[in-house]
C-alpha cells in the first residue's frame, strides 16, 4: 500500500550544541550539548528508521538496499541525501568540505555540498560564508598566519534566509542559529580553525589544513535565488536546484494538492500542524515531524496551517 515512511532519528552531541531541539521542537536530547538531529538519514554514522506501516523499524539503509522501488529503482548505490537540524549554540569550526571526487580518493564517501534554511537566529547572529584570499597561495599564507579577520567573510543572518554552501566553500554556523540542513549524504568534515577552543576533556580538536586548503574553492559563494509561486492556499519557493538535490520551501494556509513530480521526496515540518492524505488515508503533521514520500506516492493533499522543507535528488 502506498504510505509515506514516518522516520525516527539520533541526535549528535556537539561541544557548540545546547538544548533548542529540546526547547524549539521537543525532541528528546540527550545532554544540554546537543547540536545535530540526523532527521532523515541513511549514513552509518546515524540512520534512521520507520516508525510507521509495513516497514516500521527497518532502518532507511536497508529499506534502501532491499527496496528500491521505493526509490525509483536509482542509480545511486547509497541514499544520496541527508536532512538535519543543527542548533548552534556556540560558533561551528570554520570548515569545508570536499567534492565527490577528492571525498571517494581520501575518504572512501561521496562528498559534501550542502544548503542551509534559518528557522531561528539571536540579533546580530552571524554565519562565515566564503574567503577574501585572491589566489592558493594568499588563501595558504592566511591560514598558517593564523590572520582569520582578514580572510573570513561574515554575513549577518535572520530567520527565513537560506544558504546555498557548495563543497569548496569556506563556512561555520555562527552562535544563536538554528538551520535546517540539506547535504549529500557525507560526514566529511575539514577544519581550518576551531577557535583555539578546548572539547570536554580539555583538548584541541584536530585540525586538517592541508586537506582544507587542497579543496578550498577561490572566489565569493555564489547563492542562490528564491522563486516564489502562489498556488491557491500554498505559497511554494524553490530554494535550490542543483544536480545533487532540489530544495523548496512550503508555507500553507488551508489546502493544497500534489502530483509526484520526482521520484521520492523528503519532507520536514519546521512549524505548524495539519493533516497528509494519501491513498484514502490520514496521517496527522505537526511540528518536527520528517518523513519521506516514496515512489508509489503518485499523488497526496495537504491541510492545516504549516512550513516545511522538501527536496529530492
Amino acid at each position: 500500500m502506498a504510505e509515506p515512511l514516518f522516520l525516527e532519528s539520533q541526535m549528535h552531541e556537539k561541544i557548540w550544541g545546547g538544548t533548542k531541539l529540546r526547547d524549539e521542537f521537543g525532541y528528546a536530547i540527550p545532554s544540554s550539548h546537543t547540536g545535530e538531529y540526523w532527521a532523515i538519514s541513511a549514513h552509518p554514522n546515524g540512520v534512521s528508521r520507520v516508525k510507521n506501516g509495513q516497514y516500521k523499524g527497518m532502518p532507511l539503509d536497508l529499506l534502501y538496499k532491499e527496496h528500491q522501488e521505493l526509490f525509483g529503482n536509482p542509480s545511486d548505490e547509497v541514499f544520496p541525501l541527508l536532512t538535519k537540524i543543527l542548533d548552534a549554540n556556540d560558533w561551528l569550526s570554520v570548515q569545508v568540505h570536499p567534492d565527490d571526487a577528492y571525498a571517494m580518493a581520501h575518504e572512501g564517501e561521496l562528498g559534501k555540498t550542502e544548503c542551509w534554511y534559518v528557522i531561528s537566529a539571536e540579533p546580530d547572529a552571524e554565519i562565515i560564508y566564503g574567503h577574501n584570499a585572491s589566489s592558493k597561495e594568499e588563501l595558504a599564507k592566511l591560514i598558517e598566519a593564523g590572520q582569520w579577520d582578514d580572510l573570513l567573510t561574515k554575513v549577518k543572518v535572520k530567520a527565513g534566509d537560506f544558504f546555498y554552501v557548495p563543497s569548496g566553500t569556506m563556512h561555520a554556523i555562527g552562535k544563536g542559529i538554528v538551520v535546517l540542513e540539506t547535504q549529500q549524504s557525507s560526514d566529511t568534515t575539514y577544519r581550518v580553525y576551531d577557535f583555539d577552543r578546548p572539547d570536554q576533556n580539555g583538548h584541541l580538536r584536530d585540525l586538517h589544513l592541508k586537506q582544507s586548503i587542497d579543496v578550498l574553492t577561490i572566489g565569493k559563494p555564489q547563492n542562490s535565488t528564491p522563486d516564489t509561486v502562489i498556488i491557491d492556499d500554498l505559497c511554494l519557493t524553490a530554494l535550490v536546484s542543483t544536480s545533487f538535490f532540489t530544495v523548496y520551501k512550503w508555507q500553507l494556509k488551508g489546502e493544497a494538492s500534489f502530483k509526484k513530480t520526482a521520484p521520492y521526496s523528503l519532507v520536514s515540518i519546521l512549524s505548524g500542524e495539519g493533516k497528509l492524505d494519501v491513498a484514502g488515508k490520514s496521517y496527522p503533521l505537526q511540528k518536527g515531524e520528517h518523513f519521506i514520500l516514496p515512489a508509489d506516492v503518485e499523488s497526496w493533499h495537504l491541510s492545516g496551517e504549516l512550513e516545511a522543507i522538501v527536496s529530492h535528488v
